[in-house]
């Protein structure tokens, strides 16, 4: 059976991509933790992180790296945090959120019914800085 993540992948289920390449998409957390936190995700259903292809693995991280880089230009928070749990959802994903505290990070902090706007002007901000920086996002 296919997971969420595939399913929001093939359009099965909506998602505000802000990256799509060959290897991985990334697209804003349904249930944020910050306005702005974004799921790197590969497209290829691997469970646990550590069973990725290191070529892969990499290239999350270099996504992740320009996600974080564009969210600290948007939303110029004091970092941006990066954590892979993976308990939630079968298929790996990289968690990048804008934080001004390490409580930032919680997730039994997210808001599980973000306002349809916050979510808009977070996509657009990210992409907005995804572009100024000359990266092909391919998002829609």
């Amino acid at each position: 059976m296919a997971s969420v993540f595939t399913k929001i992948i093939d359009g099965e289920l909506p998602g505000r991509f802000v990256w799509k390449d060959e290897h991985c998409v990334a697209f804003l957390s349904i249930a944020p933790l910050q306005p702005g936190h974004t799921l790197v995700v590969p497209r290829e259903e691997i469970d646990h992180w550590i069973d990725l292809p290191p070529e892969l693995a990499a290239h999350l991280m270099v996504v992740a790296r320009e996600i974080g880089a564009a969210q600290q230009r948007a939303f110029s928070p004091a970092r941006v945090g990066l954590m892979i749990a993976g308990m939630e959802v079968p298929h790996t994903h990289l968690h990048v959120v804008p934080i001004n505290a390490e409580a930032d990070m919680r997730f039994d902090r997210a808001d599980t019914s973000p306002p349809e706007a916050m979510m808009e002007d977070a996509s657009r901000r990210i992409t907005e800085a995804l572009g100024d920086t000359g990266v092909e996002t391919r998002a829609p």
